[in-house]
């Protein structure tokens, strides 16, 4: 995370391969669809820094409402997971989550949805599941429980 935060800093916009750069073996999920929905840019930008050096196709949305609507406007299976970061505008995480568990759509109560906020208290964490997410990550994101949770829910 630092080292992207450097760069950028510095007004370096090249991308960097945060995972080659700190020595981790890089996964791929190549032919995988991730929608990912994150209101913070800085932390949008990171996350599809990271996520995006695993080959996957990434959509992003700024708020809840917004994941919703992309998620609707496509076939059932179009998405392979989404990441819902928890607190966003207009919509936040957990609404997010229970429209799209509420939609007639084939994949709504089986696509997996990943929590992913600063908030790793025992609370939120039933409060992620009582929405339907299936799993929850902690901000700042960690790269070995990032790929371990993306190992989990994608077919390789």
């Amino acid at each position: 995370h630092l080292i992207y935060l450097f760069r950028r800093l510095a007004g370096i916009s090249e991308p960097v391969n945060i995972l080659a750069e700190s020595g981790r073996q890089m996964l791929s999920f190549e032919g995988s669809r991730i929608l990912l929905a994150e209101d913070n840019e800085l932390n949008r930008e990171i996350a599809e820094e990271l996520i995006g050096d695993t080959q996957v196709e990434l959509e992003t949305a700024e708020d809840g409402q917004e994941a919703v609507q992309m998620y609707e406007a496509q076939e059932a299976g179009y998405y392979d997971l989404i990441f819902m970061d928890i607190q966003m505008p207009r919509m936040n995480g957990y609404e997010a989550s229970r429209a799209i568990r509420a939609s007639a759509k084939k994949d709504a109560k089986t696509i997996p949805i990943i929590a992913m906020t600063a908030n790793a208290f025992a609370e939120d964490v039933i409060e992620s599941q009582k929405a339907g997410m299936n799993e929850h990550i902690s901000k700042p994101l960690d790269l070995d429980q990032l790929m371990k949770c993306m190992s989990r829910w994608l077919k390789k």
